[in-house]
């Protein structure tokens, strides 16, 4: 698939998220950068702000699998994963598979599941497959996990540990929305849900090529060693108990290459990595108790860290 072709269809989606959000374009950027870097979305904000409704609008965008998890404190690995079955007739144990086994899986309020459910992901989001009694069976390409979670009621839910979140790729809020926005929505919203007449403008199989085409983006090797720096430095700030993992840098890399296609370039500039460090890197710093007590947040943090330490000139790449 061609660069243009790329941007084309990474348009039509856009644009057809932004149907049913209004008002929250960066939001809506970060989430195409993190599909279109085959990564896993992370939401965390307060309940209805539009987080359910973005990650449906990205799914129903797509003319593939969707399965949705309404994560409970009762909810078992195995109604995740899926389970063995056996079978009276053939005296044997059939797989019948879960959820998880869509192209889009959207797992709503996540940190209501245990700790135990909330493993099973562990394996699928990093992995891409899932190993139940000992068989192992590939998951849907591509594959894509939209989570959400509240971040204000506490009551019933437990925190994501830190091998959790490391696996989403990015994090966002989406935050409420302007005067203007929230009116356009009232106006918007007053008839039929603009949700429920959302057709698809790609499909799987396109969607793999547009992921091919993301994945041959050229990064300088300059870029790649400032990716490695901005995450090493955060293992060594002061403010920081536990820094980004080198997964962070893969996954900073990834995000900015497709930062790169949505702005129609074949090679990544600084500000590709500028714009996805945040959303990629702050989720996953882990802050002393001394700077909770300060106030400090990790996108502060990482803000000031990418103030602090010198951007490369990275040439472009050469022409035949």
């Amino acid at each position: 698939m061609s660069l243009s072709e790329l941007t084309t269809v990474s348009g039509r989606i856009s644009q057809n998220v932004h149907r049913v959000i209004a008002g929250k374009s960066e939001a809506i950027r970060i989430a195409l950068v993190t599909l279109l870097s085959e990564g896993h979305l992370l939401m965390e904000d307060v309940p209805g702000v539009g987080k359910t409704s973005l990650a449906k609008a990205i799914a129903r965008s797509i003319d593939c699998s969707v399965s949705r998890i309404q994560f409970t404190p009762d909810l078992m690995p195995s109604d995740i994963t899926g389970v063995s079955i056996y079978n009276r007739n053939t005296t044997e144990f059939e797989f019948r598979p879960g959820p998880i086994f869509a192209n889009v899986v959207i797992g709503d309020e996540i940190n209501r599941g245990s700790p135990k459910t909330q493993s099973a992901l562990l394996e699928c989001m990093e992995e891409r497959q899932v190993t139940v009694d000992g068989m192992t069976y590939p998951l849907s390409d591509p594959f894509f996990v939209v989570a959400t979670q509240n971040p204000v009621e506490m009551e019933g839910t437990y925190a994501l540990p830190e091998a959790q979140r490391d696996r989403f790729t990015a994090r966002i809020s989406i935050g409420y929305p302007d005067q203007a926005a929230e009116l356009a929505m009232v106006d918007g919203h007053s008839g039929e849900d603009p949700l429920q007449t959302l057709s698809a403008v790609s499909d799987a199989r396109e969607m793999q090529a547009v992921l091919a085409a993301v994945r041959a983006i050229h990064v300088a090797p300059e870029l790649r060693r400032y990716a490695v720096e901005l995450s090493s430095a955060t293992r060594r700030m002061p403010e920081v108990r536990l820094g980004a993992s080198p997964r962070a840098t893969l996954h900073l890399v990834r995000a900015a290459r497709a930062q790169a296609a949505l702005s129609a370039r074949d090679y990544v500039v600084p500000d590709d990595l500028h714009a996805v460090c945040v959303p990629v890197l702050a989720h996953r710093l882990v802050l002393t108790a001394e700077s909770l007590t300060a106030r400090r947040t990790a996108p502060d943090l990482i803000r000031a860290l990418l103030s602090r330490i010198p951007v490369p000139q990275a040439p472009r790449p050469a022409r035949d």
